[in-house]
């Protein structure tokens, strides 16, 4: 497999890791790349159909690829919202870690880029003796990792970039999450300097960039046509 592929995680669960993925896949096939999304594991889903690639799919500004109809882009689905260590239990089959990397690396050739969502945060999970973050680090995927400024993120956030570090995992990007709108404005401003201060300390070459054009509504005004230079932490709307 080249080292093109790169896994998208969160903080949390709902915390926009579909939108940043989308987004981020926008944003590189703008500047020439050509990038695919795969949604490594999937649940809550009937089998053949992942919600957070049709997502991708509709924020992309595409329609489905071959690889989605050939489910390269979504290579195990389970039917329960859950884990999935819980989901595979429930469907009383396991997660099949062999289909997943084959579909990864026939996407790595490909395409010039791949960005797999991940399912939750970085401790959910996958099988009763393996993490999330064991398997990026296992896999050796750098990570793009999606937080926000509502109140307690900044308490998870410094407790995943501590978990990172340990791991020796690449944080290659920090998408920092500006929705919902309503949220508090000085607790959002705030989390997002002790972020950009602890990763000049802890990951001082992940550089980041706080650029108007990055504030995106996907809802609304969709993407920007000229993204500018993209750093390593990149604001965001949903």
């Amino acid at each position: 497999m080249k080292k093109n592929v790169y896994f998208v995680s969160g903080i949390d669960t709902n915390i926009g890791k579909s939108y940043a993925t989308a987004y981020l896949a926008r944003v590189w096939r703008e500047k020439g790349i050509n990038v695919i999304t795969q949604k490594f594991i999937q649940t809550g889903n009937p089998a053949g159909y992942s919600e957070d690639i049709e997502l991708h799919r509709r924020l992309m500004g595409l329609e489905y690829l071959p690889e989605d109809e050939q489910g390269w882009t979504k290579p195990e689905i389970f039917s329960y919202p859950a884990s999935p260590d819980l989901a595979s239990r429930i469907d009383n089959r396991a997660v099949d870690f062999d289909k997943i990397n084959h579909a990864t690396s026939v996407l790595s050739e490909r395409f010039d880029a791949v960005l797999v969502e991940g399912a939750g945060g970085l401790m959910v999970p996958l099988t009763p003796d393996c993490l999330t973050i064991d398997y990026i680090q296992h896999s050796g995927y750098p990570l793009v990792f999606v937080t926000s400024g509502r109140l307690g993120s900044v308490n998870h956030t410094l407790l995943s970039f501590e978990a990172i570090e340990r791991r020796g995992i690449s944080l290659h990007t920090v998408m920092y999450n500006l929705y919902p709108e309503g949220e508090d404005k000085i607790i959002q401003e705030d989390t997002e300097n002790y972020i950009r201060h602890y990763m000049e300390k802890h990951f001082p070459e992940a550089e980041y960039c706080h650029n108007g054009s990055f504030r995106v509504r996907f809802k609304t005004v969709g993407f920007p046509k000229r993204p500018g230079s993209c750093g390593k932490i990149i604001s965001f709307h949903i």
